[in-house]
């Protein structure tokens, strides 16, 4: 085998390739599927500060080479995943990282506070693509003001690694990394999902009960690799690069235009292998091509 070792931070990956939130449960839903101690990482689902609902259904819809969700950030809150969630899965052999999301600075400040006191929990992955109910329902990633102060919050009370999650729907998402790079984020990924729309034509309504929703897989990747590739030369931090790696190829791609390390989604959806299928790619692509070591094709478009 190659040398697939990475860092994020102060955090050592046996790997570069996680599963994105959302998508993969709180990894225990796949341990029939695959080895999960395989994983560079797990991405839980996300987190929040209290117990949410999530949106009423439909919240989900298939679109071509892809899929709408409006999921609406369903869970039983953190003290729930503390007392409920963390014993079960904390002794799997991978980095296990939260999602974190909220509503207010507060919220998310609270949530990272309860989810550093977890010895087997070593980074946290800082979803800014949810509205600031204070600020009139902006998402906090829109701005660079707002993403910079959610940021400097939490990382004045969280202390180990802090990946903050970038959203796509802003006009300049290198601005967005710069300024979450300044504030102490100790890595980025991207890209979350695109705001997106189904229409029922039969019904003539909209398909989502939210009429909106996120959308991910396969036709999001073009617009991802390129925000990955201009954020990576406006940072210093490890950038992480998702959004339609549906094969060990694409994730080479995010690689070579500069990701540190790839998250698997939507593909998770259609195959649970789908992860461990990357990292074997990887590997046979660096020794087809005379690579020692995954780090020598990091950003070398």
């Amino acid at each position: 085998m190659a040398d697939l070792n990475i860092k994020i931070g102060s955090l050592a990956l046996k790997n570069p390739v996680m599963t994105a939130s959302g998508t993969f449960g709180y990894g225990l839903e796949f341990a029939d599927f695959i080895d999960l101690s395989q994983l560079g990482a797990i991405i839980v689902k996300g987190t929040t500060l209290h117990h949410r609902e999530g949106n009423p259904y439909p919240r989900m819809a298939e679109t071509p080479s892809g899929m709408l969700n409006a999921v609406g950030l369903q869970n039983k809150g953190v003290d729930y995943f503390i007392q409920e969630i963390y014993p079960k899965i904390k002794d799997i052999d991978t980095h296990m990282i939260v999602n974190v999301s909220g509503s207010t600075i507060d919220d998310y400040v609270a949530t990272a506070e309860k989810i550093a006191a977890l010895e087997k929990i070593p980074a946290i992955e800082l979803n800014i693509s949810c509205p600031n109910v204070k600020e009139g329902g902006m998402a906090f990633g829109t701005s660079c003001k707002s993403a910079g102060s959610v940021v400097k919050a939490v990382r004045k009370v969280y202390p180990k690694t802090l990946i903050v999650k970038l959203s796509p729907n802003v006009t300049n998402i290198a601005e967005i990394a710069q300024s979450v790079e300044a504030e102490g984020a100790d890595s980025v990924s991207l890209i979350n999902t695109l705001l997106g729309m189904a229409v029922d034509i039969e019904r003539r309504k909209p398909v989502l009960s939210t009429i909106t929703g996120g959308l991910s897989g396969a036709c999001v990747k073009p617009i991802a690799l390129r925000m990955v590739w201009q954020v990576a030369k406006a940072v210093k931090i490890p950038v992480i690069g998702l959004g339609g790696i549906m094969s060990a190829s694409d994730a080479i791609e995010f690689l070579l235009v500069g990701a540190t390390a790839v998250q698997i989604g939507t593909a998770n959806f259609i195959d649970p292998q789908i992860s461990v299928k990357v990292i074997k790619g990887i590997d046979n692509y660096l020794i087809q091509h005379g690579y020692n070591s995954v780090q020598d094709i990091i950003g070398i478009i």
